[in-house]
Protein backbone atom coordinates (compact mmCIF):
# COMPACT_ATOMS: atom_id res chain seq x y z
CA UNK A 1 0.00 0.00 0.00
CA UNK A 2 1.36 3.39 -0.96
CA UNK A 3 2.32 5.72 1.85
CA UNK A 4 0.91 9.12 0.91
CA UNK A 5 2.71 10.75 3.84
CA UNK A 6 6.15 9.66 2.65
CA UNK A 7 8.41 12.49 1.47
CA UNK A 8 8.84 12.75 -2.33
CA UNK A 9 12.62 12.54 -1.91
CA UNK A 10 14.61 10.39 0.47
CA UNK A 11 15.59 12.67 3.37
CA UNK A 12 19.25 13.53 3.64
CA UNK A 13 21.20 14.12 6.84
CA UNK A 14 21.29 17.84 7.56
CA UNK A 15 25.08 17.88 7.51
CA UNK A 16 25.06 16.78 3.87
CA UNK A 17 22.81 19.71 2.96
CA UNK A 18 25.08 22.00 4.99
CA UNK A 19 27.92 21.04 2.64
CA UNK A 20 25.95 20.83 -0.59
CA UNK A 21 23.96 24.08 -0.38
CA UNK A 22 27.00 26.42 -0.44
CA UNK A 23 28.30 24.58 -3.51
CA UNK A 24 24.90 24.87 -5.20
CA UNK A 25 24.50 28.52 -4.21
CA UNK A 26 27.97 29.43 -5.44
CA UNK A 27 27.39 27.79 -8.80
CA UNK A 28 23.94 29.31 -9.26
CA UNK A 29 25.26 32.81 -8.56
CA UNK A 30 28.29 32.63 -10.86
CA UNK A 31 26.30 30.89 -13.61
CA UNK A 32 23.59 33.55 -13.52
CA UNK A 33 26.25 36.25 -13.47
CA UNK A 34 27.98 34.72 -16.49
CA UNK A 35 24.63 34.77 -18.30
CA UNK A 36 24.15 38.47 -17.57
CA UNK A 37 21.29 37.94 -15.13
CA UNK A 38 23.26 39.14 -12.09
CA UNK A 39 25.96 41.73 -11.62
CA UNK A 40 25.70 43.37 -15.00
CA UNK A 41 28.95 43.64 -16.96
CA UNK A 42 31.02 42.93 -13.86
CA UNK A 43 29.14 39.70 -13.19
CA UNK A 44 30.86 37.97 -16.09
CA UNK A 45 34.06 37.90 -14.06
CA UNK A 46 32.54 36.63 -10.82
CA UNK A 47 33.60 33.02 -11.41
CA UNK A 48 37.18 34.10 -12.00
CA UNK A 49 37.08 36.23 -8.85
CA UNK A 50 35.74 33.28 -6.85
CA UNK A 51 38.51 31.06 -8.19
CA UNK A 52 41.15 33.65 -7.33
CA UNK A 53 39.81 33.94 -3.79
CA UNK A 54 39.08 30.30 -2.92
CA UNK A 55 41.06 27.98 -5.25
CA UNK A 56 44.04 26.13 -3.82
CA UNK A 57 47.39 27.19 -5.29
CA UNK A 58 50.20 24.67 -4.79
CA UNK A 59 52.77 27.33 -5.66
CA UNK A 60 51.45 29.63 -2.94
CA UNK A 61 51.42 26.78 -0.42
CA UNK A 62 55.03 25.90 -1.29
CA UNK A 63 55.95 29.53 -0.69
CA UNK A 64 54.24 29.53 2.72
CA UNK A 65 56.03 26.31 3.66
CA UNK A 66 59.38 27.77 2.56
CA UNK A 67 59.00 30.94 4.63
CA UNK A 68 57.35 29.16 7.54
CA UNK A 69 54.35 31.48 7.64
CA UNK A 70 50.76 30.26 7.64
CA UNK A 71 48.33 33.20 7.44
CA UNK A 72 44.62 32.47 7.69
CA UNK A 73 43.96 34.19 4.37
CA UNK A 74 46.15 31.58 2.70
CA UNK A 75 45.48 28.45 4.73
CA UNK A 76 41.73 28.73 4.23
CA UNK A 77 42.24 27.58 0.65
CA UNK A 78 42.89 24.04 1.93
CA UNK A 79 39.18 23.74 2.70
CA UNK A 80 37.53 26.31 0.41
CA UNK A 81 38.57 25.01 -3.00
CA UNK A 82 35.86 22.27 -2.98
CA UNK A 83 33.21 25.01 -3.19
CA UNK A 84 34.36 26.57 -6.48
CA UNK A 85 34.20 24.83 -9.85
CA UNK A 86 35.33 25.42 -13.39
CA UNK A 87 31.85 25.15 -14.89
CA UNK A 88 28.31 24.10 -14.08
CA UNK A 89 28.70 20.46 -15.13
CA UNK A 90 31.75 20.16 -12.90
CA UNK A 91 29.65 21.34 -9.96
CA UNK A 92 26.68 19.14 -10.89
CA UNK A 93 28.73 15.93 -10.90
CA UNK A 94 30.27 16.83 -7.53
CA UNK A 95 26.87 17.57 -5.97
CA UNK A 96 25.36 14.33 -7.30
CA UNK A 97 28.16 12.25 -5.77
CA UNK A 98 28.04 14.29 -2.57
CA UNK A 99 24.31 13.76 -2.09
CA UNK A 100 24.45 10.05 -2.90
CA UNK A 101 27.53 9.12 -0.87
CA UNK A 102 26.84 11.70 1.81
CA UNK A 103 23.47 10.11 2.49
CA UNK A 104 24.94 6.64 2.92
CA UNK A 105 27.85 7.80 5.06
CA UNK A 106 25.83 10.39 6.98
CA UNK A 107 23.25 7.82 8.06
CA UNK A 108 26.00 5.92 9.90
CA UNK A 109 28.62 8.51 10.82
CA UNK A 110 27.98 11.29 13.30
CA UNK A 111 27.58 14.76 11.80
CA UNK A 112 31.03 15.90 12.92
CA UNK A 113 32.59 12.77 11.40
CA UNK A 114 31.04 13.61 8.03
CA UNK A 115 32.45 17.13 8.19
CA UNK A 116 35.84 15.83 9.27
CA UNK A 117 35.88 13.32 6.43
CA UNK A 118 34.93 15.93 3.82
CA UNK A 119 37.27 18.72 4.90
CA UNK A 120 40.06 16.46 6.15
CA UNK A 121 40.18 14.66 2.82
CA UNK A 122 40.21 17.96 0.95
CA UNK A 123 43.05 19.38 3.04
CA UNK A 124 45.18 16.23 2.93
CA UNK A 125 44.67 15.90 -0.83
CA UNK A 126 45.84 19.49 -1.36
CA UNK A 127 48.91 19.05 0.82
CA UNK A 128 50.01 15.81 -0.83
CA UNK A 129 49.30 17.31 -4.27
CA UNK A 130 51.64 20.15 -3.31
CA UNK A 131 54.44 18.08 -1.81
CA UNK A 132 54.71 15.04 -4.10
CA UNK A 133 54.26 16.94 -7.37
CA UNK A 134 56.65 19.90 -7.09
CA UNK A 135 56.63 20.40 -10.85
CA UNK A 136 52.84 20.85 -10.96
CA UNK A 137 51.49 24.40 -10.82
CA UNK A 138 47.84 23.83 -11.72
CA UNK A 139 45.52 25.05 -8.94
CA UNK A 140 43.06 22.66 -7.36
CA UNK A 141 39.37 23.51 -7.70
CA UNK A 142 36.20 21.56 -7.20
CA UNK A 143 34.90 19.06 -4.71
CA UNK A 144 36.19 15.80 -6.16
CA UNK A 145 38.99 15.22 -3.61
CA UNK A 146 36.56 15.89 -0.76
CA UNK A 147 33.75 13.68 -2.11
CA UNK A 148 36.30 10.98 -2.86
CA UNK A 149 36.91 11.11 0.89
CA UNK A 150 33.23 10.27 1.39
CA UNK A 151 33.67 7.44 -1.10
CA UNK A 152 36.48 6.26 1.15
CA UNK A 153 34.10 6.36 4.11
CA UNK A 154 31.47 4.42 2.19
CA UNK A 155 34.10 1.89 1.10
CA UNK A 156 35.06 1.42 4.74
CA UNK A 157 31.44 0.72 5.71
CA UNK A 158 31.07 -1.77 2.88
CA UNK A 159 34.43 -3.34 3.77
CA UNK A 160 33.30 -3.90 7.37
CA UNK A 161 29.95 -5.31 6.22
CA UNK A 162 31.60 -7.79 3.86
CA UNK A 163 34.07 -8.82 6.54
CA UNK A 164 31.20 -9.44 8.96
CA UNK A 165 29.54 -11.96 6.62
CA UNK A 166 32.79 -13.58 5.55
CA UNK A 167 32.62 -12.27 1.97
CA UNK A 168 35.51 -11.03 -0.11
CA UNK A 169 36.39 -7.66 1.44
CA UNK A 170 38.13 -6.44 -1.70
CA UNK A 171 34.75 -6.13 -3.40
CA UNK A 172 34.33 -2.98 -1.33
CA UNK A 173 36.85 -1.26 -3.60
CA UNK A 174 34.89 -1.88 -6.80
CA UNK A 175 33.33 1.61 -6.75
CA UNK A 176 36.62 3.47 -6.49
CA UNK A 177 38.12 1.17 -9.11
CA UNK A 178 35.27 1.96 -11.50
CA UNK A 179 35.53 5.71 -10.93
CA UNK A 180 39.29 5.76 -11.43
CA UNK A 181 38.88 3.68 -14.58
CA UNK A 182 36.38 6.18 -15.98
CA UNK A 183 38.69 9.03 -15.00
CA UNK A 184 41.59 7.34 -16.78
CA UNK A 185 39.55 6.88 -19.96
CA UNK A 186 38.45 10.51 -19.96
CA UNK A 187 42.02 11.61 -19.35
CA UNK A 188 43.27 9.57 -22.31
CA UNK A 189 40.49 10.81 -24.60
CA UNK A 190 40.35 14.47 -23.62
CA UNK A 191 43.61 15.06 -21.81
CA UNK A 192 44.02 15.85 -18.15
CA UNK A 193 46.39 16.95 -15.46
CA UNK A 194 47.48 15.52 -12.16
CA UNK A 195 44.27 16.23 -10.25
CA UNK A 196 43.60 12.50 -10.06
CA UNK A 197 46.43 12.29 -7.53
CA UNK A 198 44.45 14.55 -5.20
CA UNK A 199 41.35 12.41 -5.78
CA UNK A 200 43.17 9.22 -4.78
CA UNK A 201 44.64 10.91 -1.70
CA UNK A 202 41.16 12.12 -0.76
CA UNK A 203 39.82 8.57 -1.03
CA UNK A 204 42.66 7.04 1.00
CA UNK A 205 42.29 9.76 3.65
CA UNK A 206 38.56 9.17 4.00
CA UNK A 207 39.03 5.41 4.20
CA UNK A 208 41.77 5.57 6.84
CA UNK A 209 40.02 8.22 8.91
CA UNK A 210 36.97 5.98 9.11
CA UNK A 211 38.92 3.51 11.27
CA UNK A 212 38.94 6.18 13.98
CA UNK A 213 35.86 8.37 13.49
CA UNK A 214 33.24 5.80 12.51
CA UNK A 215 30.90 4.52 15.25
CA UNK A 216 32.88 1.96 17.18
CA UNK A 217 36.05 2.91 15.35
CA UNK A 218 38.94 0.52 15.01
CA UNK A 219 37.76 -1.79 17.81
CA UNK A 220 34.61 -2.57 15.89
CA UNK A 221 36.62 -3.51 12.81
CA UNK A 222 38.88 -5.77 14.86
CA UNK A 223 35.87 -7.48 16.41
CA UNK A 224 34.37 -8.12 12.98
CA UNK A 225 37.63 -9.53 11.63
CA UNK A 226 38.15 -11.77 14.67
CA UNK A 227 34.75 -13.34 14.08
CA UNK A 228 35.90 -14.74 10.75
Amino acid sequence: MQDHNAPPLNPLPWVVWAIALPIIAMEVVVALAAGGVLGGAEGVGWRLQALERFAFSPDYMRYLLDVGQYPANGMHRLVTYPFVHGNTMHAVFVVVILLALGKMVGEVFRWWAVLLTFFGSAAMAALVYTLVLPEVHQPLIGGYPAVYGLIGGFTFLLWVKLAAVGANRYRAFSLIGFLLGVQLIFGLLFGGGWEWVADIVGFVTGFLMSFVISPGGFSRVLDKLRQR
